[in-house]
């Protein structure tokens, strides 16, 4: 070590460790200030690296701060207390220190100054948000939390093999800028890719995420994509390829979000649709479009988990999470109503929200590099986040035709969580300054010029005036929507259960031909040897001496032979 800096992320997991046998008020009191002692740790991590240490013949440096992580390790902490504060009410005892694990993992992996330490607690993160995912206790739960460590350690196992081959060949464990141009290149970037949500395997974000409890779906937005968003900032700014990654995400998104019934559902496939802004971003490479992906991540930490929070307030209160089942619950549910809302206004980018000051960012660098198609495709895109996030979202559950369903709000601590990140919204959008100290890049911006604000009011109303219009083909119905998941959760599954049967069938045709066989050999057996064989018949004293005689002939023979 080269100074004594306690290590955030090492803090919050040890201390998750320590929840279990915690109860009462002590634990509520433990849950909200541990992620906070980790943000105040954060800001204690100097520039440069704070530990090293020596390991085989390398040097690692597990602890290391600059602008870019400590933007990123400071959402991640205020997440982590945020999610808390909502989930003091979760009876389950392993989700809340499981989630911290986390996401004190995904601290660690924005404080990693080395590609090894980057790999522990990028598979450690796997671990935590798996059991987040299987805490929920139920069936349906656990079968998707295989789904998703299975699709996780695959891309546990990609990354390893790049960072093998990477220090293979370079010599040199320091996670810095790469470009893929060789084969561990590439493998690292596959490992990156997969952990954000990136096709072919975008299913697996709204396969498990909408299985995970009320408040298990909030730790999990957060800290997966965006972690992955980070290191591709980190490691691979200005690849052309994510530029087309990020168009394809975007609109896969969105698509599959206007389809789906279920709001959770939902809400996880806008994920991967704003993560796709974001690796956009990464891939312009530009000053202003690296800017624009980092606070634009630090934005969709936040209102997404306000989506997320009143859409798991809603499942708690009433049971249902499908749209067709659930409208009219503004009538009870005033305060999630309106925390939704203006997380849906964020979502879709709003003037005087958070969204509108971060998103904006990325499009403008689309311009100000004279990349015509990329602009005019991420423009339309958010028209479309308008309509499946800023839109369908809150009509369908909080103001279409009524239900009947009357709900009384959540417990207290919920409608806190709602509240505090409900009031980062709308502060962060209305002043963008204190995020634009942190980023990484000296920013110069202004979100609020007359020509940003009316081209984006034009773009919301527009898309508001499409959906209204659309409507009665928007309206959901009990339908099932079929994506890439299909060809492990269908295909492989029918795939599986077709060798299990021919091995089957094939192990009872040789089991009954070996069957067969002893048994027609032990029929033989006891028809010579048998009691009633000739070999078993008495025999009389002449013919046993001749028998004799003939053996001692026989003998003699062979000796003198």
């Amino acid at each position: 070590m080269t100074e004594l800096v306690f290590h955030p992320g090492l803090v919050l997991i040890v201390g998750a460790l320590l929840l279990a046998p915690l109860r009462g008020a002590l634990r509520s009191a433990a849950v909200v200030a541990l992620p906070l002692a980790a943000l105040a740790l954060v800001w204690q991590v100097p520039d440069g690296a704070a530990w090293q240490l020596r390991w085989l013949d390398y040097t690692l440096t597990p602890l290391q701060g600059d602008k870019l992580s400590r933007l990123f390790a400071t959402i991640f902490a205020l997440m982590a207390a945020g999610g808390g504060l909502f989930a003091l009410g979760q009876k389950s005892r392993v989700e809340v220190p499981a989630a911290f694990v986390y996401a004190g993992s995904a601290i660690g992996v924005a404080l990693a100054g080395d590609l090894v330490t980057v790999f522990v607690f990028w598979e450690l993160m796997a671990v935590g948000s798996t059991l987040v995912l299987w805490s929920q206790g139920s069936g349906t739960s656990y079968r998707a939390a295989r789904r998703y460590l299975m699709v996780h350690l695959l891309g546990g196992v990609v990354l390893f093999a790049g960072i093998t081959g990477h220090i293979a060949q370079t010599g040199n464990v320091a996670f810095t800028r790469m470009a893929p141009d060789s084969l561990a290149q590439v493998l690292i970037l596959i490992g990156f890719l997969i952990n954000a949500g990136a096709p072919p395997l975008s299913a697996w974000l709204p396969d498990a995420y909408p299985e995970a409890s009320w408040s298990g779906t909030v730790f999990l937005s957060a800290f997966t994509t965006k972690t992955a968003v980070y290191v591709l900032i980190r490691g691979f700014p200005g690849t052309e390829l994510l530029i087309w990654v990020g168009l394809f995400m975007v609109f896969y998104g969105i698509v599959y979000a206007l389809l789906e019934n279920d709001m959770r559902r939902i809400l996880a496939y806008s994920i991967v649709n704003q993560v796709g802004f974001m690796i956009a971003g990464i891939g312009i490479g530009t000053e202003m479009a690296l800017n624009g992906a980092a606070a634009h991540a630090f934005t969709h930490i936040i209102y997404k988990a306000l989506l997320l929070m009143s859409a798991g307030s809603v499942l708690m209160m009433t049971g249902r999470r499908k749209c067709s089942e659930l409208g009219g619950l503004f009538h009870t549910m005033p305060l999630t109503t309106v925390c939704g809302t203006i997380g849906a206004l964020a979502i879709s980018s709003f003037p005087l929200t958070s969204g509108f000051v971060s998103k904006s960012m990325v499009s403008q660098a689309a311009a100000d590099g004279h990349l015509l198609a990329v602009w005019l495709a991420l423009t339309a895109a958010s028209a479309g986040v308008f309509l499946h996030a800023g839109i369908k979202f809150p009509w369908f559950v909080f103001f279409q035709k009524d239900s009947g369903l009357r709900p009384a709000e959540p417990p207290a601590s919920m409608q806190w969580a709602m509240v505090v990140f409900a009031a980062l919204c709308i502060g962060l959008g209305v002043w963008a300054q204190p995020l634009y100290a942190l980023l990484p890049y000296a920013v110069k911006y202004e979100p609020y010029t007359w020509g940003h604000v009316v081209t984006q009011l034009q773009l919301l109303l527009f898309s508001g005036l499409a959906f209204f219009v659309m409507l009665p083909y928007l309206k959901r119905t009990l339908t099932i929507t079929l994506d890439t998941d299909w060809l492990w959760r269908r295909l492989g599954a029918a795939a599986a259960q077709a060798v299990t049967r021919t091995v089957n069938q094939g192990r009872k045709a040789f089991d009954a031909s070996w069957s067969h066989t002893v048994t027609t050999l032990m029929a033989a057996a006891e028809r010579r040897y048998g009691p009633d064989s000739r070999m078993a018949r008495p025999w009389s004293t002449g013919t046993m001496a001749f028998a004799v005689l003939v053996l001692l002939l026989g003998y003699l023979l062979l000796y003198y032979l």
